[in-house]
């Protein structure tokens, strides 16, 4: 039975990012294929109580400085080191600012799978340290890792430009869930939904600026915060004091009510503009909402010709929305296209399935397992 420690989140089962998301569909997936699976994670951030926890899955808590800019760097490198002592047949780390700790791994002959992320050292929200930190430990990565996992084709190109490394196109899934109900208070295809970390990057400063003419006239669902009580944060809670049809709903651990918000959201504006393949994005297609989307590179590879695409302008944004809302006939047309190629393309099954390929094919190419 094949031994795997995943590094780089906060553990399992945890609902805040991306990377959380994964792990609640990857480990239980090995688990059933066999795998003796190992998450390691922080206090406090996973869901001790979830119904939907798989008892196969290990779990293991290390300790690091909870702030901003030390909090992957300081768990990953205890995470490492204890993986070092456990010495698993491979290990998934998630994260390259984790490069930094991949030569203790290579030393104990663990081979590592890496999932890179985006182009964090791109972010706006970084400072010099911190995109100096992550593009340190891209370099890194790219030496040491047996594997690399990119989400999205056009992180691929990047990677293959700027470190001449290839790897595994390994996007984000989502499952159609059955449908739920129409949220009290609100009218199916009537609302307008958005769904993300409070940052920049993500265009919440102008979907914000957006809500005061959108919510006139629509109700407007917000999920999501910072992570870090910060200004977004503050100017979500004002527009929900503010609008009486403005809700801000913080983070939503309940899957089946965030999956139903999407089934039944008349749009859903989805303003990523850098990362990959974004994993609500892929559940929101998945739910059948009908898009409307930052116009990147990025969601245009995952969305193709099934998205509302738009500058990140409040205006147009406000424009956007309200046209999509009016249109009925093209809220369905989207919504059953977006349905189709996340069925198509975007299931957990083959996700998991091509994460299984990879890890197993880190174990057979690592020198030490000869």
């Amino acid at each position: 039975m094949p031994s795997v420690a995943i590094i780089g989140t906060r553990g399992y089962p945890s609902y805040y990012g991306g990377f959380e998301t994964a792990v609640r569909q990857l480990a239980p997936y090995l688990a059933e294929q066999g795998w003796d699976v190992l998450v390691y994670g922080r206090d406090g951030s996973t869901v001790e109580d979830d119904p939907n926890r798989d008892e196969r899955v290990r779990t293991r808590k290390t300790h690091g400085l909870e702030s901003k800019s030390l909090s992957t760097l300081s768990y990953g490198l205890t995470a490492s080191l204890d993986a070092t002592l456990r010495k698993p047949d491979v290990a998934l780390v998630m994260n390259v600012a984790n490069g930094f700790w991949l030569p203790l791994l290579k030393a104990r002959g663990i081979p590592v799978l890496t999932n890179v992320d985006g182009i964090e050292w791109d972010r706006d929200k970084w400072g010099a340290a911190a995109k100096f930190m992550f593009k340190s430990g891209a370099k890194l990565t790219a030496r040491y890792s047996n594997g690399l996992v990119y989400d999205a084709e056009a992180i691929a190109d990047r990677w293959r430009r700027d470190f001449g490394r290839e790897g595994f196109f390994i996007p984000y899934g989502g499952d159609e869930p059955a449908i739920g109900p129409v949220e009290p208070g609100l009218e199916r295809r009537k609302y307008v939904m958005v769904v993300a970390r409070f940052v920049p990057e993500n265009t919440i400063p102008e979907f914000f600026s957006a809500v005061a003419e959108i919510a006139r006239t629509r109700d407007v669902i917000i999920v999501g915060s910072s992570g870090y009580q910060g200004e977004l944060d503050d100017w979500a809670q004002r527009l929900d004091d503010e609008h009486p049809r403005v809700q801000w709903l913080g983070h939503v651990k309940d899957d089946r009510r965030l999956h139903a918000l999407w089934q039944h959201a008349g749009a859903y504006f989805h303003g990523h503009s850098v990362g990959g393949t974004n994993p609500a994005l892929v559940q929101a297609m998945a739910c059948g909402a009908p898009t409307v989307a930052r116009d990147t590179v990025f969601n245009r590879e995952v969305l193709g010709e099934h998205g509302v695409f738009v500058r990140p302008e409040p205006t147009e944004i406000a424009a956007a929305i309200e046209d999509l809302i009016q249109d009925p006939a093209q809220q369905e047309v989207l919504s059953d296209g977006v349905r189709g190629r996340a069925a198509e393309s975007y299931t957990w099954d083959l996700v998991n399935s091509k994460y299984e390929r990879a890890l197993l094919r880190a174990i057979k190419l690592n020198p030490s397992s000869r």
